[in-house]
């Protein structure tokens, strides 16, 4: 054998041992889990309350954008049109005239937009009922994120504006007189 090779096996003999002893999984460190006593802090539990001042990752991005309504685009209103479809549809229906399948399912009704109360309301307000839900309304703030509630809004609008004029873009015959059902 050549010198090399005796040295590379001699490294590896005194080596191989050493590392074959470290284990570097995530399985052996150190660490309290989930409801695990923990005799390090004061009240003995590994469940400990942030510090004072402690925002959550994201959260300080998620409340600019809450308070700033993005301005009205066609891409603002596919995107208000798909969330709607995906999370709004079921109870407001497709024009959001409340008819969605649960109420074929026995659930309550849900307001038109078409509703004065509705009309009449603020972005804001709309944007705060999705957060904070309504009535019988679940708050969807843990399931959309303040940009699409954003575009939701504006495609309520959209539904909101479109609901008075016939296919040639006048308002419909039914409605002349007057903002109607």
């Amino acid at each position: 054998m050549s010198p090399c090779t005796l040295l590379l096996i001699a490294c590896l003999g005194v080596a191989c041992p050493t590392l074959a002893g470290c284990d570097i999984s995530m399985e052996r460190q150190g660490k309290y889990k989930t409801e695990a006593p923990a005799p390090l802090f004061a009240d003995g539990t590994s469940a400990q309350t942030p510090p004072d001042d402690t925002v959550a990752q994201g959260a300080l991005a998620e409340e600019q954008a809450a308070q700033t309504p993005p301005p009205a685009t066609p891409a603002l209103l596919a995107r208000g049109r798909e969330r709607h479809d995906i999370f709004c549809k079921p109870c407001h229906g497709v024009s959001g005239e409340g008819d969605g399948m649960i109420v074929s399912r026995g659930f309550p009704r849900p307001p038109s937009y078409q509703d004065p109360h509705v009309r009449q309301a603020t972005a804001a307000h709309l944007f705060d009922v999705i957060t904070h839900g309504s009535g019988v309304m679940f708050p969807y703030a843990e399931r959309i994120p303040a940009q699409d509630r954003w575009a939701i809004v504006a495609y309520i609008r959209a539904l909101e504006t479109t609901h008075d004029l016939d296919i040639s873009g006048r308002p419909s015959p039914r409605t002349a007189g007057g903002r109607g059902s």
